[in-house]
């Protein structure tokens, strides 16, 4: 058994610009792995330690998430090995063909059947991929994971839900979406980011993998129209009652 976390060195959309037009310039944009994929790792290292098994982990990104700051930046998280397709091509791929890809990843890792993710990506935040990859996978999904256990010959997954939270029997290999909170997020010492180094990691050739052809075309970009607001402004001793008068006028309250 193997447990497979995928991450994505992504660019920090607090560093990026957006063009009159709507599109989005990453030039200038830091990358690393996010927030939401440092807490996925923790849940995988949570469950690896339980089960006394391997951790690693899967990306596909442009080149630089095969760079030696990248590796280093996931490896130094709790990863035992890494593996990625690192290839600038990657950049122009639809959701679907990336989910394929990380796909093949998790079947070359032998043994594997639970596939971690984060909550979302940072700069797309499309909350997705998690099921994509499932799909190409033929496992089961579920988001909002905020705990994970080996249950006989499958999974006991604990889900958050509206008013509380529920746990799933699964029988056979899944993939679960970790909710933003669910353990929290280690940050490496300077010992662990220097032993993440020497940890194994391996950049796979794209072509070796059975990729998905679907292709998408930006037939245009536009930014979200402007809200009308009335600016109304209210004072005086009954001005609370009247905000609270307006709201429910206006079917806020």
């Amino acid at each position: 058994m193997s447990v497979v976390v995928l991450y994505k060195y992504a660019a920090n959309p607090q560093d990026a610009t957006v063009a009159p037009d709507g599109a989005v310039d990453w030039s200038r944009a830091k990358s690393s792995v996010s927030d939401y994929d440092s807490v996925a790792i923790a849940l995988g290292r949570q469950v690896t330690d339980a089960a006394g098994v391997e951790l690693v982990g899967a990306s596909v990104g442009a080149a630089e998430v095969g760079s030696s700051m990248a590796k280093k930046t996931a490896l130094s998280k709790g990863l035992d090995r890494g593996l990625a397709v690192a290839d600038d091509a990657t950049r122009e791929w639809p959701s679907t063909r990336v989910a394929s890809a990380l796909a093949g990843l998790v079947r070359s890792v032998e043994g594997a059947d639970l596939v971690v993710t984060g909550d979302s990506s940072i700069d797309g935040g499309a909350r997705m991929m998690s099921a994509l990859v499932a799909g190409f996978l033929g496992w089961p999904c579920f988001q909002e994971a905020s705990f994970v256990a080996r249950s006989g010959d499958g999974w006991a997954v604990t889900q958050v839900i509206a008013g509380g939270t529920r746990t799933i029997q699964v029988a056979g290999p899944v993939v679960v979406a970790a909710s933003s909170d669910a353990v929290a997020a280690k940050v490496p010492s300077m010992k662990e980011i220097l032993a993440a180094g020497k940890k194994p990691f391996e950049v796979v050739d794209a072509s070796t993998l059975d990729l998905a052809e679907a292709d998408i075309e930006v037939t245009g970009r536009s930014k979200p129209a402007a809200r009308a607001r009335k600016n109304t402004v209210f004072s005086g001793e009954s001005a609370a009652a009247d905000l609270v008068s307006a709201l429910r006028g206006d079917g806020v309250l």
